[in-house]
């Protein structure tokens, strides 16, 4: 019995795990489902902002090596609303928020 109680204490902590990082701004929540204009309207500008272009590659059959099939746009903004809290970092790919993470202090 004890291993079941150990298994559901377990499986309830899952969703926890899985769920994505937030921050608040002001009184609206950010999370990976934000669209940039919102997050713009809600946040207003980053503090800083970078971006680069990655090369997006696929095996090819015929040579045994990679071939560019693409490119992809990575973006990462910054967030850092007062010395009190911790910076946000937003990942954004293709223009689509990927990852939010807070920057330990």
């Amino acid at each position: 019995m004890h291993f079941r109680a150990v298994i559901a204490a377990l499986t309830s902590l899952l969703p926890l795990a899985a769920s994505a990082e937030t921050f608040r701004c002001g009184k609206w929540i950010i999370d990976d489902e934000t669209t940039l204009p919102e997050l713009t309207q809600k946040c207003g500008a980053p503090t800083r902002r970078d971006s680069r272009v990655e090369d997006v590659r696929a095996p090819n059959v015929y040579t045994g090596g990679n071939t560019k099939v693409g490119e992809t746009v990575i973006e990462t903004w910054v967030y850092e609303h007062s010395a009190r809290s911790a910076a946000m970092v937003v990942t954004i790919v293709d223009g689509q928020i990927k990852k939010i993470e807070r920057l330990k202090k």
